[in-house]
């Protein structure tokens, strides 16, 4: 349980940092002109958002279990 205590969060971590990027990448790098603010929160909260969380808690869980 611990194991899986410490992978949640840092899969929490992974999901608001690379959320948080890629809403400003995306911000900037769109060539949407009508819409680019919600193309770029719509990606990143459900696009890259659980991306991040599902790498991060697999990063975080084998390193739980490798470390400690």
């Amino acid at each position: 349980m611990k194991y899986f205590g410490i992978g949640l969060l840092t899969g929490i971590a992974g999901y608001v940092l690379l959320a948080l990027l890629s809403y400003f990448l995306i911000g900037k790098l769109s060539s949407n002109g009508h819409d680019r603010g919600v193309e770029a929160s719509m990606t990143s909260i459900f696009i890259y958002g659980p991306i991040g969380f599902v790498i991060a808690f697999i990063i975080g869980y084998l390193w739980a279990k490798n470390s400690l």
